[in-house]
């Protein structure tokens, strides 16, 4: 099993990007949430050029990536699941839960301190928000968030099934739910005890500090409600808020690639508050 995953992995992964991505795409086209206010076509080609980018970048620095690493640690018989009597099914289970619980923990860490918010700030300068959304990430954030996630399977000895999944599902679920799609209320209301809906997580790209400050959830919901980061619906109604961050408004800045890839480079940040939980109209984007 593990060499089959290993051997297929790039070709299990793309397969499911492209199958995703065109779901919600055609999703997009057929049933659009809100209405979008820069071009797609620009949109689209820096946010999918970044895609590429960071893909080539990650095959050249790390080869196999988190599959290999998770094959090594089972070489060596490291980690906390391989000094326990647990069933592979328990420990793939456990891994995908944990490995996802490390990415939220991650998520409010790179809105917490600055530095890294420099970095995560090209996620949320996107002017508006659709599938492409979900795959807009700095390259230096890509490149610290695989050494995070490294380091948490060598500590749980996670298996080469669960990364590989989980790598599957969180690719899977941040393209769903950055998606500019429609979906019921009722549904909706189901949907997001099992998994981060697109209304749910448009919340956290609103312009307002409290608001991005809240639902940092990428796959399962359940770290928001247990940790009090949880917020229900934008004050503004999801129609009306306003996508973005203050200090990023300018169209040939926010989607042109080379401009994007300097944000983290430009201006300064000030006292940007992971615990701010009120509004109080902040003059500038933290």
């Amino acid at each position: 099993m593990n060499a089959f995953v290993i051997s297929h992995e790039i070709t299990i992964r793309l397969g499911f990007f492209f199958g995703v991505f065109a779901i919600m795409a055609l999703w997009e086209w057929v049933a659009p949430r809100r209405t979008l206010t820069v071009s797609k076509a620009l949109r689209w080609t820096s946010n999918l050029g970044v895609v590429l980018l960071n893909t080539v970048l990650l095959r050249l620095l790390f080869g196999a990536a988190a599959a290999g690493v998770a094959l090594f640690v089972r070489d060596q018989a490291w980690g906390l699941l391989n000094y326990f009597d647990i069933s592979f099914a328990f420990a793939v289970v456990v891994s995908v839960i944990a490995l996802d619980f490390a990415i939220y923990l991650q998520h409010i860490m790179f809105h917490a301190v600055p530095t890294l918010w420099r970095l995560h700030r090209m996620h949320h300068a996107d002017l508006d928000f659709d599938v492409t959304t979900g795959a807009r990430f700095h390259p230096i954030e890509i490149i610290l968030s695989m050494l995070i996630k490294f380091a948490v399977i060598i500590v749980l000895g996670a298996p080469v099934l669960a990364v590989v999944l989980f790598e599957v599902l969180l690719n899977a679920t941040s393209m769903f739910n950055h998606s500019n799609v429609r979906i019921p209320p009722a549904l909706d209301r189901a949907l997001r005890w099992f998994v981060v809906t697109p209304e749910m997580h448009r919340v956290h790209h609103s312009i307002e500090d409290d608001e991005t400050n809240s639902n940092f959830g990428f796959n399962l919901p359940w770290w928001d409600r247990l940790c009090g980061t949880y917020r229900d619906q934008p004050r503004a109604g999801h129609e009306g808020m306003t996508i973005g961050i203050r200090t990023f408004r300018d169209v040939a800045q926010c989607e042109n690639l080379p401009r994007m890839l300097l944000m983290p480079f430009i201006g300064k940040v000030t006292g940007y508050a992971i615990n701010r939980r009120t509004w109080n109209r902040p003059e500038e984007q933290r």
